[in-house]
């Protein structure tokens, strides 16, 4: 994230709320110039008039990351019209609480096209440019509910996982073409995906703190960024247990929180 004598340029996925969209509004205020693609197009608007209020602009591109020929072309015009794509976050995504009496290949399969190949379609799209230029960094967002398996997120959980599997063959094979990658696995930030949930989130964050460690973390060289950290390690500490008991732990929390 150095700077040189052009203003750098982000692209980020599923912008309009959340983590994304205060993830736009921190990358614009370091001077970033950020393209914000999300399917609503009016919030995207609304966020862009704020771009008066920083250093970098904001820059509204409304788009279907499920779509594979709308990613293609959203690559393709912002390549064209605001220069090349310096980093991309991908994090458009969705969250569907699950119980097993209501399970539902329909939702199932829903989480995994946005939050999964979603991404791949927004990778497809970005890959030949960054190896053409030997250059560029990709950020994906997961989730710490890609560790292990949890409660209630079937879908979710299984989509996440992949993308961190995925994020770790990338930056493996990344990096002789000069492609830098990171995952980012947030644990609970206060966002519309989380008001869903019904049951006790330890260290939930705002998502404006969340975006501040996004922003800190794209700086390092760390592979994987996460936040909190306590709860982070917490579940990484607790996912290493034999799954005997890793199991019981998470039987006895899914009781807890009346499930």
């Amino acid at each position: 994230m150095n700077a040189d004598s052009r203003k750098k340029l982000c692209w980020i996925t599923g912008a309009s709320t959340g983590i994304g969209a205060a993830t736009a509004l921190a990358m614009a205020r370091e001077g970033w110039d950020v393209v914000m693609t999300a399917r609503s197009s009016d919030k995207l608007e609304q966020i862009a008039k704020l771009s008066s209020e920083f250093k970098g602009r904001l820059i509204p591109l409304p788009g279907d990351v499920t779509h594979k020929d709308g990613m293609k072309a959203a690559v393709e015009t912002i390549e064209k019209n605001y220069g090349p794509i310096d980093l991309a976050i991908l994090n458009a995504g969705a969250y569907i609480p699950e119980d097993l009496g209501s399970f539902s290949s329909e939702k199932f399969i829903s989480q995994v096209q946005l939050n999964l190949f979603g991404t791949v379609f927004c990778l497809e799209a970005l890959l030949p440019f960054f190896i053409r230029r030997h250059a560029g960094h990709i950020a994906l967002v997961a989730s710490v509910a890609g560790y292990r398996g949890l409660p209630r997120s079937l879908g979710y959980g299984s989509s996440k996982a992949a993308l961190i599997h995925l994020a770790e063959a990338l930056a493996i094979m990344g990096k002789p073409y000069g492609i830098k990658v990171q995952v980012i696995n947030p644990g609970f930030v206060k966002t519309p995906l989380t008001d869903k949930n019904d049951f006790p989130m330890p260290f939930l964050i705002d998502s404006g703190v969340a975006a501040q460690r996004i922003v800190d973390g794209l700086k390092t060289n760390k592979f994987e960024i996460t936040f909190p950290k306590r709860f982070a390690y917490l579940l990484k500490a607790i996912g290493l247990l034999p799954d005997r008991l890793y199991f019981a732990i998470a039987r006895k929390a899914m009781r807890e929180g009346g499930r």
